[in-house]
């Protein structure tokens, strides 16, 4: 399990522990996180789960893949610390992560 705490646009925080295994997009749709909409399923084919992963932890969370970048050309608002909650799988090491939601997904 790691505490992982979402963050809305409007700063709502949500703390939750997210079984290792999962991806911090299902632990927020799991949990009825707003702004996290995960439209195609966690399949990386649409941008609905774009967030912004806190500096101190994104290298952390792994590297982008390709499909991943062709996916954040759709996301608007899009950083250096941009991720596709879907793509970022759950680990003890991310036990603290802090993700934001970008403004259009509040």
């Amino acid at each position: 399990m790691a505490k992982i705490t979402y963050i809305e646009h409007n700063g709502t925080e949500h703390s939750l522990e997210v079984a290792t295994g999962l991806t911090v997009m299902e632990g927020a749709v799991r949990n009825m996180v707003p702004g996290i909409d995960a439209d195609c399923g966690g399949a990386c084919a649409c941008a609905t789960c774009h967030v912004f992963v806190d500096q101190a932890w994104f290298e952390k969370t792994g590297s982008r893949e390709a499909m991943e970048d062709s996916m954040l050309d759709f996301a608007d608002g899009v950083t250096e610390t941009s991720r596709l909650s879907c793509q970022i799988k759950v680990t003890d090491e991310l036990d603290g992560l802090i993700v934001r939601m970008p403004k259009h997904q509040g």
